[in-house]
C-alpha cells in the first residue's frame, strides 16, 4: 500500500532518516540515503501517526541505489505487529470510502 511515513533506520555503516512509501504486514520500501547490502539485518523505527511509533528488525531483500531499499520484517513485539496490521486495516478501509 503507498504510504508517506517519516521513519529511521540504522545499519551496519549508516543511520539515516527517512520514508516509507511502500507499506504490508510482511515489508515496506525505505526511500533514503545512505548505505546497505542486500541480506544486511537494519533497525528499523515507522511513525505511523504522531504518537505511535513501531519498531522491526528487518532484513534487506533489495537496494536501489542513491534511491532506498526494500525490506521484509524480520521480527518485532506483538504490540508493534498488532499496531501495524491495526494502522493497515484502517488505512485501507479509509481508501475504500
Amino acid at each position: 500500500m503507498r504510504v508517506n511515513l517519516p521513519a529511521r533506520w540504522e545499519g551496519v555503516v549508516s543511520r539515516e532518516t527517512a520514508t516509507v512509501t511502500d507499506l504490508s504486514r510482511s515489508g515496506c520500501f525505505v526511500l533514503t540515503g545512505g548505505k546497505v547490502d542486500v541480506k544486511e539485518l537494519v533497525w528499523l523505527e515507522i511513525n505511523l501517526t504522531e504518537t505511535q511509533v513501531v519498531n522491526f528488525w528487518a532484513e534487506v531483500v533489495d537496494q536501489a541505489s542513491e534511491i532506498g531499499f526494500a525490506l521484509k520484517f524480520n521480527s518485532s513485539s506483538p504490540e508493534d505487529e498488532a499496531a501495524l496490521a491495526a494502522f493497515l486495516e484502517k488505512f485501507f478501509q479509509n481508501a475504500q470510502k
